[in-house]
């Protein structure tokens, strides 16, 4: 039975070609417009690291002064100072330990025919790679003794390398940063999550794709060897001595525990942690230090902005008007249709027959719309992507959104025929075959 509603529901679509073409290319364009956005916003407030993001987290010290705390403010710096950051890579804490913060400098390409140009990255520490899965296209992560000896020693995007030496594995060459030597010991692959790792520090994309990672250590060493000091908020901290003592916050850290379980034992620690250095005059505010995961993280930094839940609601409000819009032309495309309806009633259809004949047909304009719907939706991706590098490398419609495409566009057909099939249900088969 379901096959023959199938050839009248598609015989009659056949029947007004152009009718039928306006009622899929509206369903389609609202589909695609609703679709395209939650895409985004489901690479967005997805989880980058679902493998370990329960066991990845960032602890939060309130070093600000005491002058204006306000109990319960949430006024605590994202970052913390390099005395702290250097006692937690220490302290053994965890499985793994990274401290990080954005780094630009003036890179010197090996070749002459390309001038030299800024570049921005990351000082890293090595477990970095290990605890954000960072793939490698050439080489590995540099090891833990050129940690310990502030080697200079560098990983490049897969885009500066490609500009710097092509399609070549670079590993084992040398290229110039703030006039010293570095030696490339790998490459990254493509990196989805890096969209969102960014965020995750307070950062975001550099512009023009460029970007690299160096140890965390070179990096401090040769802000001190080239000045004598360290930038930290508009101002320089004079010295090594001034900077293992500063208060001024630019560092981000991360721990790794062996599960999610060991949670409360490092908060336990760093709780005594934070007791030992008001001793020492330092945390002067009573605020509790927290600690968050990924996802916790992601929240807290409103990674997911509300321009993007914003512009969701307005996909859907597009959507529904598109729903409206297919209503009135369903309702005329039915209504022309009272006679045929009439006849059926005659020969013993019931209103069920014609309800869910009605009912199959809108949902093969659904199914064209959907197909119709997905293209644009790709389109409309591939579009955004062109302008922002930071959804293009995020937005990757997976097979959930395949499937909730069709679905939507099913549903939207399904729910805007409602009206319609009501009222073509409500014909009077006498008054039609009195009329004939």
């Amino acid at each position: 039975m379901f096959g023959y509603y199938l050839m009248l529901g598609v015989r009659s679509l056949r029947r007004n070609p152009f009718l039928t073409a306006l009622m899929v290319l509206t369903l389609a364009i609202g589909v695609a417009a609703s679709v395209s956005t939650l895409t985004i916003l489901h690479a967005m407030s997805g989880d980058p690291i679902p493998s370990r993001s329960d066991r990845l987290f960032v602890p939060q010290f309130d070093l600000n002064p005491k002058e204006g705390y306000i109990p319960g403010a949430d006024d605590v710096d994202m970052q913390m100072a390099y005395m702290d950051a250097n006692n937690l890579l220490r302290s053994g804490q965890g499985e793994r330990r990274t401290a990080l913060y954005g780094v630009s400098m003036p890179l010197e390409p090996p070749r002459s025919d390309i001038a030299a140009f800024n570049a921005s990255g990351l000082a890293a520490t090595r477990d970095f790679f290990a605890m954000f899965d960072v793939p490698f296209r050439h080489g590995q992560a540099w090891s833990e003794q050129d940690d310990a000896r502030r080697a200079n020693v560098v990983v490049l995007g897969s885009e500066v390398a490609e500009k710097l030496f092509g399609q070549a594995s670079p590993v084992g060459k040398q290229v110039r940063m703030k006039g010293q030597p570095f030696t490339v010991v790998g490459v990254l692959d493509n990196w989805v999550p890096v969209t969102r790792y960014y965020k995750l520090v307070g950062g975001e994309l550099p512009p023009t794709g460029e970007e690299f990672i160096i140890p965390f250590s070179t990096a401090i060493g040769m802000e001190l060897s080239v000045y004598g000091s360290m930038w930290c908020n508009g101002q320089r901290d004079s010295g090594y001595a001034a900077l293992l003592t500063s208060n001024c916050t630019w560092i981000q850290f991360w721990f790794e525990t062996r599960s999610s379980l060991d949670r409360a034992e490092l908060q336990t620690w760093l709780d005594n942690y934070a007791a030992e250095q008001r001793k020492l005059g330092r945390l002067p505010r009573s605020a509790p230090n927290e600690l968050y995961n990924v996802m916790e993280w992601m929240e807290k930094l409103k990674v997911v902005g509300n321009d993007t839940r914003l512009s969701a609601w307005l996909a859907f409000g597009f959507l529904i008007l598109c729903l409206v819009n297919t209503i009135g032309l369903l309702m005329a495309k039915f209504s022309v249709r009272a006679t045929e309806v009439g006849v059926r009633r005659a020969l013993g259809a019931s209103r069920g027959d014609i309800v869910r004949q009605f009912l199959v047909e809108t949902s093969v304009v659904g199914l064209a719309g959907g197909v119709l719907g997905l293209g644009l939706a790709f389109a409309a991706l591939a579009l955004i992507g062109m302008q922002s590098r930071d959804v293009a490398a995020a937005a990757r419609m997976d097979w959930q959104m395949l499937a909730l495409t069709f679905v939507m566009s099913v549903a939207a057909a399904v729910i805007a025929g409602l009206l319609p099939t009501w009222r073509a249900c409500q014909v009077t088969p006498a008054i039609q075959l009195k009329s004939q």
